[in-house]
């Protein structure tokens, strides 16, 4: 919450310019995590924000799974942006990339990719520039980013590792309750 710091005849000058600085930040921030319908906690440092937030929203029509939120499609998101804050070139493909898919969807739907309406056409989208570098980079990242979150194993039923548990010899080798 803004902290305004309060003079005996008010609000101060130093108080009333923090918290204006911290709304005027948050209306930056905002806008971005809305186009996916969420705000994030992460926040980008090397993309630009719509960038970022478009290419949560890449990654869950990459990867889709309705239980997930997107925050967590944002961390692994995070990492791929954290990776071009070191690498001119990454950021280049990352912007340009997702430059081109934007002009691409407002070409096809008249707006940028993550405001079109409809997963299908979204996915459409991807499906034309899966050969791509760029295409190819965010997916590739999103493997790991996304499914090495050790708070979603349960969501899939990993159980994580076994080895320091004595194997799955007694922790369920034979659990095929499924094929039943």
């Amino acid at each position: 919450m803004i902290e305004m710091q309060q003079t005996a005849g008010g609000l101060s000058r130093r108080g009333f310019l923090k918290g204006a600085a911290t709304g005027l930040v948050a209306m930056t921030i905002l806008p971005s995590g809305l186009v996916t319908g969420e705000a994030f906690a992460q926040m980008p440092k090397a993309t630009k924000p719509e960038t970022f937030a478009s290419l949560v929203q890449m990654s869950r029509d990459c990867y889709p799974h309705d239980q997930i939120p997107d925050k967590h499609y944002a961390t692994a998101v995070e990492i791929i942006d954290e990776a071009a804050r070191g690498s001119p070139d990454q950021l280049d493909l990352l912007e340009s990339g997702m430059a081109a898919l934007n002009r691409a969807a407002a070409a096809a739907h008249g707006v940028p990719y993550a405001q079109v309406k409809a997963e299908a056409d979204r996915v459409a989208l991807l499906k034309a520039i899966e050969p791509e570098p760029f295409f190819q980079k965010v997916r590739g990242n999103l493997v790991v980013g996304l499914y090495n979150q050790k708070d979603l194993w349960p969501v899939f039923g990993y159980e994580g590792s076994s080895f320091d548990k004595g194997g799955y010899l007694e922790r369920g080798f034979d659990d095929i309750d499924w094929l039943a």
